[in-house]
């Protein structure tokens, strides 16, 4: 009989020993003194509630120390040319590895950066376009609408055997870029009638622009330059003396004995007006600018943005600008059809790259969609298109609510996706508060248990099984399912929208009624947007508010941006007998060292630049003499260190009371932003955030319609509660409410529901369901009635 010899198993090697990633004594932002361990090669969920130090924890602490490591890699002339990183406010960080960001920051808002040219699936296509395209036209310069065409020639001095030669040299380059709309595809026009009414004379005051009045040096400029004839009707001026009005160059002259520089009236407008930033401009201005302002497709190329050239070369008929504007899904099968062995490796790298855009849920995106009209979320997925091929292993990833803006039946796909990145070898970070995508985690760290002061500790650190038996916030509102409601409201009347058509809709009817709160739901790009922001512009009666980023420096806070600091500086000003200006850190009352700005910047060339709090301030942004003036007990920079509960307490009643204040605050706490502090820079808010500040700087606007797109985004659980509230309170003031919104807590509590698909893209576009909450569970007959059926148990 044999007998086994027992053989010790062999020692585990010290290389695999390092399987945590260790955080000791992390302090940035709101965090206090955090310790964690989080599990290498594993998916690690953090939650809790906004505010509470995710984003701080993860992004700010995690994954900034790692970039700023392997950017100390290289040699510092390099470095000169990187984003410069300061060390996080961490103890020890150990354990960790390359981290590579997917977050949520909207893409490239340059009107030239299309799908394809950020996902590099342009360049393959040129590639593929200059070989075996018919006619041949160049290289894959050709096709671009980045590159314009040029040429040139002259005489180049050469020397040669001893001798100076001159020869006659010419060179071209030939470019896919339309000259006429310069690759944007789109031109501009100014709308004439808004500029002057052409029946009046310039001294009966023709000029219809803000700002330019009878009698003011902007009117009198044009009035008195002799040009032409000021008691003339501008409609019976003649080519040359319209031409001087509206297009002459600048030029100086003598106007009323004082020595100015005239020029054109477009010219003038193009630089005073239309050069700003929308977003910057006084509400008077941005209204005459979108009447004024007209875009309009590009004649020349049809909005395809390529030259005739270009788009004359075609495959089996299909030219490039007609593949760029298929369906992403389209075009893949469209490449697959494609059997050309003498290309086949950019064949075989251009399917895998479509692909990845079908199976991440974006089939339904053109390349030539322009990336800065991508949502958050549809951004965030187009950056992990390069990820999901990637050789790369043991990498950390850190991805932020890749949830965001997907229906609960993409939300799986996303799933997938996530566990399939962990099974490659690799690190998976996922900041989220969708209930679905913690269920998959192996490991979850909540934060909490409040936001801003209140929170920066960990709650709970385990197992999905454990969070739901921890007393958390998280774990008690984990399994929360918000009932369908008993009675629904009935509605006041309906909004009637007939023959929309934009983007992918199909001749779309639909009544939505109004007094009520109306959900407007579907898969990712069924349309939900097109159909309401297409149909409802906003404007009178209407205040929509959609995701767009918040403009803004880091000198901008919610102070400044819901203008709560104008009657606070006027409370200060009236209780000292001073100028109001003085309570401003961007105006007279700025610390002259800093600059008003807390912090001192100082850049050191190549190496890593440093902010340091200011010196002579510490940090208060203002004069010292500024601080002596007090109100309530309270100087201006320890007001805006208040966060919004407090100061509601402090504006409320007392020496300090301000009711113009206090209404605006009571608005930022109704919003659920309580814990934001009123000097808090704007770059620090979360995207949920940002959207509930413009939700709260709105809620005074006189529109009987409020439209708004996914606001539960980067809202917790527990907080989607009292989203509702606010929902349900600006109803039953008498508002319209309605929603584009994928939760289905939301979906529950509204009163009518239309439902988009079947599909996304071309196979969506159609209303597939009106309704009640009840009648779409009941029916089943959706994609969305299935999973709402299953949330809400029925």
């Amino acid at each position: 009989m044999a007998t086994r010899k027992y053989t010790q198993p062999p020692a585990r090697h010290a290389a695999d020993s390092h399987d945590l990633i260790r955080v000791h004594g992390a302090r940035v932002n709101n965090l206090k003194d955090v310790s964690i361990e989080i599990p290498k090669r594993r998916l690690t969920v953090f939650t809790g509630v906004s505010g509470s130090g995710k984003s701080s924890l993860v992004f700010d602490t995690i994954a900034a120390e790692s970039q700023r490591l392997i950017n100390e890699t290289y040699s510092a002339f390099v470095q000169g040319f990187m984003p410069t990183l300061a060390r996080p406010e961490v103890d020890v960080l150990d354990g960790l590895t390359t981290a590579i960001i997917v977050d949520q920051q909207r893409m490239g808002g340059d009107p030239r950066s299309t799908v394809g040219t950020a996902t590099d699936a342009n360049a393959m296509l040129r590639i593929l376009f200059s070989r075996l395209g018919k006619p041949y036209i160049g290289s894959p310069k050709a096709f671009s609408f980045n590159v314009a065409s040029i040429s040139g020639a002259g005489a180049v001095t050469v020397e040669r055997g001893g001798q100076t030669v001159k020869e006659r040299r010419s060179f071209s380059i030939t470019g896919g870029m339309c000259p006429r709309c310069e690759g944007r595809g789109s031109v501009t026009d100014l709308d004439l009638t808004q500029l002057y009414d052409d029946s009046k004379s310039l001294n009966d005051g023709a000029l219809t622009v803000p700002g330019y009045k009878p009698g003011g040096w902007s009117y009198r400029l044009y009035s008195e330059s002799g040009l032409y004839d000021a008691d003339k009707p501008i409609r019976a001026y003649t080519k040359r003396e319209l031409h001087d009005f509206l297009h002459r160059e600048p030029v100086r002259m003598k106007i009323a004995g004082i020595n100015m520089t005239y020029e054109g009236l477009i010219p003038r407008i193009q630089k005073s007006m239309l050069a700003k930033d929308r977003e910057s401009m006084q509400p008077h201005i941005r209204e005459f600018v979108d009447r004024a302002v007209t875009f309009t497709t590009c004649p020349d190329c049809d909005g395809t943005r390529l030259t005739e050239a270009a788009r004359s070369s075609k495959i089996k008929g299909v030219g490039i600008a007609d593949a760029c504007a298929m369906q992403i899904s389209d075009l893949a099968a469209w490449v697959d059809s494609l059997d050309e062995p003498s290309v086949a490796p950019l064949l075989t790298a251009l399917h895998h790259t479509l692909a990845s855009f079908v199976e991440i849920g974006l089939g339904y995106l053109s390349l030539d969609r322009p990336a800065g009209t991508l949502s958050g979320g549809e951004a965030q997925r187009v950056k992990m298109i390069r990820h999901l091929g990637s050789s790369l292993t043991d990498t950390t990833y850190v991805f932020d609510e890749p949830t965001t803006g997907l229906h609960p039946h993409d939300i799986q796909r996303m799933n997938g996706l996530l566990m399939r990145l962990r099974d490659k070898g690799n690190t998976v970070l996922v900041v989220e508060h969708k209930p679905e995508t913690i269920a998959i985690a192996d490991h979850v760290v909540d934060l909490g248990p409040g936001a801003g002061t209140a929170g920066g500790t960990v709650c709970f650190e385990g197992t999905v099984d454990g969070l739901r038996k921890g007393g958390t916030v998280t774990g008690r509102h984990f399994d929360d399912r918000a009932a369908l409601k008993e009675a629904v409201r009935k509605p006041t009347g309906v909004l009637a929208i007939r023959g929309a058509s934009k983007h992918n809709l199909r001749d779309v009817d639909v009544d939505i009624p109004l007094g009520v709160l109306t959900v407007i739901t579907g898969v990712a790009g069924s349309g939900k947007s097109s159909l309401i922001h297409g149909s409802i512009p906003a404007g009178e009666g209407v205040v929509s508010i959609d995701q767009g980023a918040i403009r803004g420096s880091r000198r901008s806070n919610p102070a400044t941006y819901t203008g709560l600091l104008d009657p606070i500086r006027k409370a200060f000003a009236k209780a000292h007998g001073v100028k109001p200006a003085l309570f401003s850190a961007n105006s007279e009352g700025a610390c002259p060292t800093c600059n008003g700005a807390g912090v001192v910047y100082t850049d050191l060339a190549m190496m890593a630049g440093v902010a340091t709090t200011c010196e002579d301030c510490e940090g208060k942004r203002f004069q010292a003499s500024v601080l002596d003036y007090h109100l309530g007990g309270r100087d201006i920079s320890e007001v805006l260190a208040m966060p919004v509960t407090e100061a509601l307490a402090f504006f409320g009643s007392g020496g300090a009371a301000t009711p113009a204040a206090h209404r605006i605050l009571d608005r930022l706490a109704d919003v659920g932003l309580g814990y934001v502090s009123l000097g808090q820079p704007l770059t620090t808010l979360s995207g949920g955030e940002r959207q509930r500040l413009k939700l709260a700087t709105h809620m005074s606007d006189k529109g009987g319609v409020y439209v708004l797109d996914e606001p539960t985004t980067g809202l917790h659980l527990a907080d989607v509660e009292q989203l509702l509230g606010l929902l349900d309170r600006l109803v039953d003031s008498g508002k319209s409410v309605i929603v584009i919104e994928h939760h289905q807590a939301v979906m529950a509590h509204a009163d009518w529901i239309v439902d988009l698909g079947p599909g996304a893209g071309h196979d969506g576009g159609r209303i597939v369901f009106e309704g009640t909450p009840a009648d779409l569970v009941a029916d089943r007959s959706t994609l969305t009635g299935e999973h709402l059926a299953a949330y809400v148990g029925a």
